[in-house]
């Protein structure tokens, strides 16, 4: 006798699945699909409440291990990201949460711990943002029914301003330097690049003839991954300058062949690049202090700077954008373009200037305009 058979999948809690049938009526009884289908509803409203019923017993640090397991484990993210991850999981939230169960975590909770977080805004955003991952990951599986972080309020403002370099604290470091420190700073200052790509650059990836630079790889702790982003991965022009210091690099290193890392270090025999925080401590920031440049800087440092320098020197938005290699132009203007003391005060001056009836002078694309 031919039935109509109603199918569907059901999820099990460790993220496995498999297919369940019933047997709705006889075709003799149902003799179209749409009647079959009006008297499926009801069965299909119990077993949807059947197979969405969120067990009780689950705790965060249970979470986190299948979160771990599943997710970070399964080749989808960076080695920063995943390592950004397990330190949030593992050295934060485990061992303040581990033991509560899902349903016991509430967004008020959340907020007072962020609050007592020791750390910059930003800082505690992400530990929110990584919790909030976890969740959607747990309903995802079924194993909570709710994201309680997705109440939770926190701020991202910074408390201080990150400091950026003049072009003259710039070229006061590069003159201090010696290769390759010189060369990887010059970079750096120059492309906006991130650490981990500056020193994942072999020689095969820099067309020095067409002056451009391709984004391949990032380098974390040693360990090579893909770039942060899709975005990342777009390739970089080369100055004529940056195409000059770069070639009088390569005529120095014994590392030249097209397959040899850019900055390789002689103490692993060329196997890998040097260390960017030992570079970092042992030649730029003895350099910076030097020169009584008073400022915290770091490898980001330079990223930043050449995004506000880029905008500062008339550069539009979207250039500047491009160049950063960020996914929207909000990015470049809320994070990192920073008009320069310099800036402000010749636009301070501008503006008195107009107040008081001064002459002002010609702006290069601006015109005057007659207004009654």
């Amino acid at each position: 006798m031919d039935v109509w058979v109603y199918r569907w999948r059901e999820y099990r809690h460790d993220g496995t699945s498999t297919y369940r049938k019933k047997i709705v009526g006889p075709v003799s009884e149902l003799r179209t699909k749409a009647a079959a289908q009006k008297a499926v509803q009801g069965l299909a409203l119990d077993i949807n409440a059947m197979v969405s019923a969120v067990p009780v017993s689950h705790t965060v640090a249970e979470l986190i291990s299948h979160y771990k397991e599943v997710e970070l484990s399964s080749g989808r993210h960076t080695t920063r990201v995943r390592q950004v991850y397990q330190h949030n999981l593992d050295d934060l939230i485990l061992p303040k949460w581990g033991n509560y169960r899902l349903q016991d975590v509430t967004p008020i909770a959340i907020e007072r711990w962020l609050e007592s977080l020791p750390y910059a805004p930003a800082t505690k955003t992400k530990v929110k943002g990584v919790f909030g991952t976890l969740f959607r990951h747990g309903m995802r599986y079924q194993w909570a029914s709710t994201n309680p972080i997705a109440l939770v309020r926190c701020s991202s403002k910074r408390m201080d301003a990150p400091d950026i370099l003049t072009p003259v604290e710039i070229r006061g470091i590069l003159g201090e330097l010696a290769e390759p420190a010189r060369t990887v700073t010059m970079l750096a200052a120059i492309t906006g690049m991130r650490r981990g790509e500056l020193f994942g650059l072999k020689w095969e990836d820099l067309d020095v003839e067409r002056r451009t630079i391709r984004i391949v790889r990032s380098l974390v702790d040693q360990v090579e991954g893909k770039p942060k982003t899709e975005t990342s991965r777009k390739p970089l022009p080369m100055s004529d300058d940056l195409a000059a210091a770069l070639n009088s690099w390569r005529d120095q290193t014994q590392y030249a062949k097209p397959s040899d890392w850019v900055f390789a270090s002689p103490q692993s025999f060329g196997r890998l690049p040097y260390w960017p925080d030992m570079m970092l401590r042992r030649h730029i920031l003895p350099a910076v202090k030097r020169l009584g440049i008073q400022k915290r800087i770091g490898w980001h440092t330079f990223r930043r700077t050449a995004a506000s320098l880029l905008m500062s020197s008339g550069s539009s938005v979207k250039t500047t954008q491009e160049l950063m290699r960020h996914a929207t132009a909000d990015i470049t203007l809320e994070l990192y373009a920073q008009a320069v003391t310099e800036d402000k005060r010749e636009a301070q001056n501008t503006l008195s200037a107009l107040i008081a009836g001064q002459t002002i002078p010609a702006i290069q694309g601006a015109e005057m305009v007659a207004s009654a």
